[in-house]
């Protein structure tokens, strides 16, 4: 069969049911956007009654809740204030005051007015309970402002402290200790501070890549340490592609790596990442790492990842997951060959009557005749041809029809 030319790739979109063409994070911020929706409703309600002059009121009494919480807190403090004179005061006490709202916040308080003195006055008593204190709901905010604030030797002391027998990793796992890591990790300065951490997240890294708090620890070393110190994060993430790739949060991660990486770390990911391309188009989360390299628009990690799909075309097309990957290769530029192959799968397999009818299928046809030209174009026509008076009764079967006689 002669194979036709192929007409420019089409730009993002496609499913009119809204179930195709995104990316998880495209579907994450669909969701916010629906919530702002919702919340405008409400927001323009308040709107109506301002005007009609009953929202006025409601809005006094909030400015003055939140004038009455200030007091509260204000209150609270100086009731620390007058018991503790002096930090050197505090001392046994430094727990129970820390893992009190008011108490964290008067301590706070006092490391910002009395800088590195009133810091060394409480620091031997704090460096004891730091692991504590970073896992506690008050207490990590006290952790995070002296990390803020402290000298170089006493960083290293805590992170000594906290990277001792690995309990970095259980900080890191809690939903309050993540916050404390990643702002630990954001105030490194030296090369041992980066060892020190480096060393000590190693082991975990995985279980780390993969859990709703330390997932977060992950994406900050990414961030903070560059390509270089993160080595660990990519030796892991090729080590285990497809165990993170295919995971709620492993596959952000995984999307993560590969906007820090160096250019020779983003090629040796990339390329596991294709190798194992048929598998991960399958799956929920694996499918959204396929697009996104996809996307980065480099024909060779492309072209790799077509060629391990190659024979596969059609049955993808009828999955919900994989439809989106394939319809991504379809609309890639530069790739003739590689999407006259997609196109020519599609055409000669004998499921292509139950592709014109699928839920995800048709929309693979849909694509596949809008980017084709000539021979090509017309090979799938004529192929599709047969159908076409079971396609005239159904929502599907309608929109590949729109597309034919619009091409015609």
């Amino acid at each position: 069969m002669h194979m036709g030319s192929l007409g420019p790739p089409l730009g993002p979109g496609g499913r009119g049911d809204g179930s195709h063409g995104g990316g998880f994070d495209r579907d994450e911020q669909q969701g916010r956007g629906e919530h702002k929706q919702r919340g405008g409703g409400k927001g323009s309600k308040g709107d109506h009654s301002s005007r009609d002059g009953r929202g006025s009121g409601a809005g006094r009494r909030g400015g003055e809740r939140e004038k009455e919480g200030a007091a509260s807190h204000d209150e609270g403090i100086a009731h620390f204030s007058a018991r503790f004179q002096n930090l050197e005061d505090v001392g046994g006490q430094l727990m129970s005051i820390a893992q009190d709202q008011n108490g964290c916040r008067f301590l706070q308080r006092k490391f910002d007015e009395g800088g590195a003195a009133a810091i060394a006055a409480v620091f031997p008593e704090l460096l004891q309970h730091a692991t504590e204190l970073m896992m506690d709901p008050f207490g990590n905010y006290l952790v995070q402002k002296l990390l803020d604030r402290c000298s170089e030797e006493q960083r290293l002391d805590v992170l000594k402290r906290v990277c001792d027998k690995g309990q970095i990793i259980e900080v890191a796992l809690n939903t309050h200790g993540t916050r404390a890591v990643q702002k630990l990790i954001e105030t490194l300065t030296s090369r041992e501070q980066r060892s020190l951490v480096i060393s000590a997240l190693g082991p975990g890294v995985v279980s780390l890549i993969k859990d709703l708090n330390g997932n977060h620890v992950v994406q900050r070393c990414l961030q903070r340490l560059g390509p270089d110190d993160s080595q660990f994060v990519y030796d892991a993430a090729a080590r285990h592609c497809v165990e993170i790739s295919t995971h709620r949060h492993g596959c952000c991660v995984m999307q993560r790596c590969i906007d820090f990486a160096s250019s020779q770390q983003k090629t040796e990911l990339v390329a596991e990442i294709a190798k194992h391309a048929l598998q991960l188009s399958q799956d929920a989360f694996g499918n959204y790492v396929v697009q996104y390299v996809l996307d980065i628009g480099q024909a060779e990690p492309s072209r790799a990842i077509m060629t391990m799909l190659v024979g596969h075309y059609a049955e993808l097309s009828m999955q919900k997951f994989s439809s989106n990957v394939v319809e991504k290769c379809l609309k890639l530029g530069g790739l003739d060959p590689e999407r006259q192959v997609i196109i020519g799968e599609v055409l000669a397999s004998p499921l292509l009557p139950r592709l014109l009818q699928d839920s995800y299928g048709n929309y693979v046809v849909q694509s596949a005749l809008a980017i084709s030209n000539g021979q090509l174009h017309q090979d799938l026509v004529d192929a599709i041809k047969p159908f076409l008076p079971s396609l005239r009764g159904t929502p599907h079967g309608k929109r590949i029809l729109q597309k034919i006689n619009g091409k015609v």
